[in-house]
């Protein structure tokens, strides 16, 4: 994501607009109407036979809504243009910066889009208990076998499937230079253990901190140390107590949690070790994150833990890759025997009708076939999708990130803090976090005042 600026998770870049796909004859389409989705009318012929399932819809419109702005929401429609112009199915796209906050608006106001691409399962929850949220079809709910089954539990709502995902993003990246490692000697760590002691050779070197960092996000300032803590409790303890914690059977004061906190300690507020460029422990709660990795091209710094969508940050020009000016690699786990601890975040696709041409819609965007198309039309973006061919990702990032995501092998699971109550995963934490980096608080109160928060 380029410049994420209310939850640090999407990208928020140009004035919202509604945006409609153009129809064009470019295929054969069907002008019958058909059901739930299916096949319909005429047959379509060449380019378009690929759309049959979809066919029988021809002259019918679907809205959808989400916080995807342009640039990214151009790819977005690129994306479905042929199913489009193929089928008949005009899909009338609205993005909004204020998207989380006018869903719930719209909804109560009898004036709900068709679709809606919720990126916070927590969002979805609230939508689903107003009783507007349609259940999507059976093609659809198909198709998440396509996904590894955790993504399913992330659409679900008291166990019930109501939201298909759509998109996926890597986290537990770290980004370096390997030009810079190469001249230093500097081997990539594959353990924690040899993450930490490779930071603190590069911090007895003399030249270089290991690590920098920002948690600065204007109102959303603290999200990037919800996502380092996030990171330590996964690859410390693995799945199981990271659902406990996230839903609060494990609280942020048991030992368990302020462990964890106390390695993120060692590791993002040693004064030895940070802030590369910027200052002391205390300049990371001001540096911005966007400005957060900067210092690792002029070697201030060597590593930066971010999320794929950092790549955007980096300046005009900056190589990327292998060989590059800057890369990145997989963060180890704390514990060995949490197999790839990966966290993402992501987007899911919700329903408001059940209009047959709504649902054709919904089956297009859950398939395989959808999303290696959005693929080709959209480096910078990856789905969790283990049907797209990943020869398809051109960017080596995205590549990157799609083996992650897609490793059924892997410990995967959503970013905590939009699985939390918005009022601690996107208020009290941010905020006790930040104060715990910027004023130095002890574990136990930043560890308390979170607690504290958490909805009775």
């Amino acid at each position: 994501m380029t410049t994420p600026v209310t939850t640090g998770r999407r990208r928020l870049l140009a004035v919202p607009a509604v945006l409609a796909l153009a129809l064009t004859a470019a295929c054969s389409n069907s002008s019958s109407s058909g059901g739930g989705g299916g096949s319909g009318g005429a047959a379509l012929t060449g380019d378009c036979a690929k759309y049959q399932a979809y066919a029988g819809h021809s002259g019918t419109k679907v809205s959808m809504y989400a916080s995807i702005l342009s640039p990214e929401s151009d790819s977005l429609e690129k994306s479905w243009a042929d199913f489009s112009n193929c089928t008949g199915i005009k899909i009338v796209y609205e993005g909004s910066n204020d998207f989380e906050s006018q869903l719930p608006v719209r909804v109560a106001g009898g004036n709900a889009p068709d679709l809606a691409i919720i990126p916070q399962p927590g969002l979805l929850a609230q939508m689903v208990k107003t009783g507007k949220v349609v259940k999507p079809p059976q093609q659809t709910v198909d198709n998440e076998n396509k996904w590894s089954p955790i993504w399913k539990t992330y659409g679900s709502v008291n166990g019930t499937f109501y939201a298909a995902p759509m998109s996926a993003n890597m986290k537990s990246l770290v980004w370096y230079s390997p030009k810079a490692f190469k001249a230093a000697g500097y081997e990539v760590p594959k353990t924690w253990a040899d993450l930490m002691a490779l930071s603190d050779k590069i911090a007895k070197s003399g030249t270089t901190k290991p690590w920098c960092g920002g948690i600065g996000s204007g109102t959303a300032t603290g999200w990037p140390a919800t996502d380092w803590l996030e990171e330590i409790v996964l690859g410390s303890y693995g799945g199981d107590v990271y659902d406990q914690w996230v839903g609060h059977q494990v609280k942020f004061s048991d030992e368990k949690i302020t462990t964890a906190m106390k390695t993120v300690a060692d590791w993002m507020q040693n004064p030895a070790w940070v802030n590369g460029g910027f200052g002391d422990v205390k300049s990371i709660a001001t540096t911005t994150f966007q400005d957060a990795g900067t210092p690792i091209l002029s070697n201030k710094c060597a590593m930066l833990q971010q999320a794929s969508f950092y790549r955007a940050q980096w300046p005009k020009g900056t190589s990327i890759g292998p060989d590059g000016d800057v890369f990145a690699f997989h963060l180890p786990a704390v514990n060995p025997q949490v197999n790839s601890p990966v966290e993402g975040g992501g987007e899911f696709v919700g329903a408001f009708s059940d209009r047959p041409e709504v649902q054709a819609v919904q089956n297009y965007l859950s398939s395989s076939e959808w999303a290696s198309s959005r693929v080709k039309v959209s480096p910078g973006w990856v789905s969790a999708n283990q049907g797209v061919d990943k020869s398809l990702y051109t960017d080596p990032i995205d590549k990157l990130s799609a083996e992650s995501l897609t490793d059924p092998a892997a410990t995967f699971r959503f970013d905590g803090s939009d699985l939390m109550p918005a009022a601690v995963g996107a208020g009290a934490e941010w905020k006790a976090l930040t104060a715990w980096f910027a004023e130095g608080q002890s574990i136990q109160k930043t560890a308390g005042d979170i607690d504290a928060a958490w909805p009775q």
